[in-house]
């Protein structure tokens, strides 16, 4: 038989062999499809992914039949930036890896459970999603495991995805750093984080993270708002003069946190441009009509900053493929701060909701209440894939980074589930 059929395909048209490589060797595969074509196949089957579709986005997960999950929020955001990373030059599969990536990480309970864990795991170097991210895509997700001589011998190595799928996931590279929330890695997997980033220029970005980054912010913006609107947080009338100079909203305050380098001037005047677009909803009462329109808003609000970003960047650095450290993604200040204007909506009118704060303080008690309990009962009431890892470990470190791995796993429903049955 001719071996060349079980080849990976050519490499992919902007690519070095470097960025194809896996840290585990693998059997050569049966030709057909790119090594990027195979990280996104392994993303979309894997468990994490799943998961997801159980987990906070900004409104809890189930309270209604409507509202985006992490999940829908992931397939949202891959199909914006595969097309913006195609029309960059960028291998569209790679981008989308990215993008199906970037949230595996969270845990139950958003952002609010983010700070929960990290606040449980201080003594271990805390937690953040996207650290959890790559650790879940190297070493959680079941799929591949080290070899004899190689990298983690006998040990998981998670997805085994490609040099370029990791570096693009990591939104963040850089381990955690006196005065940043945000980091990329935990310090017992800077050896993979090390190999993914060799060659890598400093704590840059690569071109596909970029525009990974991008299309998270554009879709969550825009979609968080429209959840928002159809959940009656918020009045789309009160929008038009929330950016006037008095502030009666609060908004602009509220944005500020989103973009410290803007004045209330610049803040203000990104929300009048947003609410003069012909496009923008005058009114929204739950008809077939208003949801059309409310779903135009989001369509033309994503073409709008996505065409901005292709366009700047083209002007920047001209029409060839844009690829890896070849460039860097511009995104003019305007759409900038218009993003930060809707993100600062969702703040103001949902998670500052009133009954909110009763909601995301019990929601954080359930977690650090969970975590203490495990780290009591463990082994014995971890699920099956983390028992091993605790009963190996070390030390009380690795312990504990192995609890708090189980809670991360969890979803809203599933952590409740269980907070009930060890804790009540």
């Amino acid at each position: 038989m001719d071996r060349t059929a079980f080849d990976d395909d050519r490499l992919s048209d902007g690519y070095a062999e470097q960025d194809e490589e896996r840290w585990v060797a693998e059997p050569p595969k049966r030709a057909g499809r790119t090594a990027f074509a195979r990280d996104r196949a392994r993303v979309l089957h894997s468990a994490a992914l799943r998961r997801l579709a159980a987990k906070t986005q900004v409104l809890a997960a189930g309270e209604s039949d409507f509202l985006r999950t992490r999940l829908t929020h992931s397939l949202e955001c891959a199909q914006v930036g595969r097309e913006l990373g195609a029309a960059l030059g960028c291998d569209p599969d790679l981008v989308e890896v990215a993008c199906l990536s970037h949230d595996l990480g969270h845990p139950p309970f958003g952002h609010n459970g983010e700070d929960a864990l990290d606040q449980a795991s201080q003594a271990i170097g805390g937690f953040e999603g996207n650290a959890q991210s790559l650790r879940i895509l190297t070493r959680l997700e079941a799929k591949s495991f080290g070899h004899d001589g190689g990298p983690r011998a006998g040990e998981p190595v998670g997805l085994n995805l490609t040099r370029a799928a990791l570096d693009a996931a990591t939104k963040y590279p850089w381990p955690r750093q006196d005065g940043r929330r945000k980091f990329g890695v935990y310090t017992d997997d800077l050896d993979v984080f090390a190999w993914l980033r060799d060659g890598a220029p400093g704590q840059r970005q690569c071109f596909e993270a970029q525009v990974m980054d991008w299309a998270d912010d554009v879709a969550y913006s825009v979609h968080d708002v429209e959840d928002a609107v159809v959940a009656r947080h918020l009045d789309i009338r009160a929008l038009p003069g929330a950016g006037a100079a008095e502030d009666p909203e609060g908004l602009i305050a509220v944005a500020r946190g989103y973009a410290p380098d803007a004045d209330d001037a610049e803040l203000g005047a990104a929300v009048e441009r947003l609410t003069a677009l012909p496009f923008w909803p005058t009114s929204y009462d739950g008809t077939l009509r208003d949801l059309a329109a409310l779903k135009n808003m989001t369509s033309q609000l994503i073409g709008r900053f996505c065409a901005a970003a292709e366009r700047a960047t083209r002007a920047e650095h001209g029409d060839g493929r844009l690829t890896r450290y070849a460039a860097d993604l511009v995104v003019p200040r305007e759409q900038r701060l218009e993003v930060a204007i809707l993100k600062a909506v969702a703040n103001r009118w949902v998670m500052q909701r009133e009954g909110a704060d009763d909601v995301y303080t019990r929601q954080r008690e359930i977690v650090l209440e969970l975590v203490s309990a495990l780290r009591l009962r463990a082994p014995e009431n971890l699920d099956p894939a983390f028992r091993g890892s605790f009963e190996s470990a070390p030390d009380d470190a690795a312990r504990l980074r192995v609890v708090v791995d189980q809670v991360a796993s969890l979803t809203d429903r599933s952590i409740v589930a269980w907070h009930h049955d060890l804790c009540t």
